[in-house]
């Protein structure tokens, strides 16, 4: 045992645990209301699965929207598959919790942000304004509250 309490991982791992209990419910009972989804993932992570042509487009980030067309999801304890419409071009992606930087629903103004290590004393926090941007709609800009781990962190 460490001398100390990694919060910040424990964290993460709840986080993550949260969104995949959400995605839980979604492939079970699909899209109450209004709520919908910007999940920023790194596209290089070694477990995400994307079409060659969207790791080319997209080769450090990416943004998806789970709102009006999406199919077969499916939730893992790792992380989950989905096949979502990139203009009128259905694509098939896996995407593991780990590789997930954002998760929002700006329908009730809830995100969450997932920052490594080796970025968070160098990086400022980025407004939500300037984090979100879709395939189908590149500028789409929304509001929503975040919830960074650094004021949790000595």
């Amino acid at each position: 045992m460490t001398g100390t309490i990694d919060y910040g991982n424990l964290m993460h791992r709840a986080m993550r645990g949260l969104i995949q209990e959400v995605l839980t419910g979604i492939a079970t009972d699909g899209l109450p209301g209004e709520h919908h989804f910007f999940i920023t993932f790194d596209t290089m992570h070694p477990d995400v699965e994307i079409a060659d042509w969207l790791s080319d487009r997209y080769p450090g980030e990416m943004t998806v929207v789970i709102q009006h067309w999406f199919d077969n999801l499916l939730v893992t304890d790792e992380g989950f598959t989905i096949t979502l419409n990139f203009g009128d071009n259905p694509e098939t992606l896996y995407v593991p919790y780990d590789s997930i930087q954002t998760f929002v629903d700006p329908s009730v103004e809830f995100g969450l942000r997932f920052e490594t290590q080796d970025t968070e004393a160098d990086a400022p926090e980025a407004p939500m304004d300037e984090m979100v941007e879709t395939e189908a709609e590149p500028e789409v800009r929304q509001e929503a509250e975040v919830v960074s781990l650094d004021k949790f962190r000595k």
